[in-house]
């Protein structure tokens, strides 16, 4: 760690770091784990700190927290960066820690951004961590369960901090001001869309609130005027990894929960943020055949020619394609009897191996064949008076299964009574030659 000099103190410090929280009680946002019966709270209060990983969004106090926890528990703090540091640099803070613990004191290294260590860099920290030598925090955005390697992780309590809600955003304006002696230049709704466009990360709340006070005090701005001046945040957002998976997880379970609206506002979301509308379109034909399956025939057909509008429209015509799609499979009938009836005839043809088909339904274009009785006793469906023979198409050795179960909901109602239909007139058929193997 390097020591402060003489005239720093002295130095210009952002209006972040000057509002840094000295206290653990002085976190805003994060009550759910610094409670003293939540999991932080109750380490602290112990005097005992175990290793863990500190994932959240950017913005949310991973640092000041790891900082707070070293006070808190009398412990040295080793911060560095895996965007910057290398295995040379671990040495280096695990030698001084070694040397601490000599003399009875603890560290705690933190490392920000930990999920940028690759494999052997994460596994360098294992010998350490386990005989206590540093107690380990480290810092992410990104799931450590895709980031992270298991034998770390197995090491590590994984404490999931939130984005900062309006509350807490509100409260760091006030200490803002506080520390300014006077208030923001704005009206109420503009303090409303700056707290809107922190989108729950409080340092980039205060990096905007730095721009409002070299304003003029006197003059006081409204939303129209704030934007202006503050550039629009683009939504955070990794197409490539969580935030990914989440939007589109919450676009597909609005849909399927027949919520339009909500479904709007996720596409939204993730057309905004730069999304690939081809993956959007692509998710939506999946949806189609999913959730909505036959209780609405059309759905299949209104996602593909909403993919399709998108590829010769592209952007940003052909988003409202894609918007009518989604109105279209928010509003439709839903039913996942097909995706069930896939699921359950999969396990049926993974139990029963290589049965064959029975011989009646075998073509016989030898005479061998025939001799074998490839053919034989089929009846043609067209031929009689129902059209529909009634005959057992499942092979030998296996029970009739029922895996396609619609329910009485969309077109789907009326698919359910031709089963109905066709099951009784199968039983009379059976009933009557001595067919039916149950």
């Amino acid at each position: 760690m390097t020591t402060p000099t003489l005239f720093e103190d002295d130095a210009p410090r952002p209006l972040a770091d000057r509002l840094r929280p000295q206290r653990l009680s002085d976190v805003l946002g994060q009550q759910h784990v610094l409670a003293p019966d939540a999991v932080l709270g109750r380490m602290v209060a112990q005097g005992r700190l175990a290793s863990m990983i500190l994932w959240g969004p950017a913005g949310c106090g991973k640092t000041t927290i790891a900082r707070l926890l070293a006070d808190a528990t009398d412990l040295a703090f080793e911060p560095l960066s895996a965007v910057f540091a290398g295995v040379s640099d671990l040495r280096k803070v695990f030698e001084r820690a070694r040397e601490r613990r000599a003399l009875g004191q603890g560290t705690l290294l933190f490392v920000d951004e930990v999920h940028r260590f690759n494999r052997a860099q994460q596994d360098a920290f294992l010998p350490y961590v386990e005989d206590g030598t540093v107690i380990l925090v480290g810092a992410t955005t990104e799931n450590p369960s895709f980031e992270l390697n298991s034998a770390l992780l197995s090491r590590c309590h994984v404490v999931v901090l939130k984005r900062l809600d309006e509350g807490a955003l509100s409260q760091l304006l006030d200490r803002a001001e506080a520390d300014a002696g006077r208030a923001l230049p704005l009206d109420a709704d503009a303090r409303q869309t700056l707290i809107a466009m922190a989108d729950g990360d409080g340092r980039y709340l205060l990096n905007m609130v730095e721009a409002l006070f070299e304003q003029p005090a006197e003059e006081s701005l409204d939303t129209a005027a704030l934007m202006r001046l503050v550039q629009n945040r683009a939504p955070v957002y990794d197409k490539a990894q969580d935030g990914h998976f989440n939007l589109i997880s919450a676009l597909h379970k609005a849909l399927r929960g027949s919520d339009c609206d909500a479904a709007l506002y996720w596409l939204a979301r993730m057309l905004t943020a730069g999304e690939d509308p081809s993956y959007v379109a692509r998710r939506l034909v999946r949806f189609a055949s999913e959730d909505v399956g036959l209780a609405d025939p059309q759905a299949l057909p209104q996602a593909l020619a909403a993919w399709d509008a998108y590829d010769r429209l592209g952007s940003p015509e052909g988003e409202l394609a894609l918007a009518q799609a989604v109105i279209y499979l928010g509003t439709a009938p839903k039913s996942n009897a097909a995706y069930v009836a896939l699921n359950e005839s999969y396990r049926a043809a993974k139990e029963h191996g290589s049965l064959m088909p029975p011989a009646h339904i075998l073509n016989a274009p030898t005479k061998l064949m025939r001799d074998l009785g490839y053919g034989a006793g089929y009846e043609y469906d067209h031929n009689a008076a129902e059209g529909f023979s009634g005959q057992d198409y499942f092979p030998e050795g296996m029970d009739r299964r029922e895996f396609y179960r619609p329910p009485e909901r969309g077109f789907e109602r009326e698919v359910r009574k031709r089963l109905a239909y066709w099951a009784r007139l199968r039983q009379e058929k059976q009933g009557s030659t001595g067919e039916g193997r149950g």
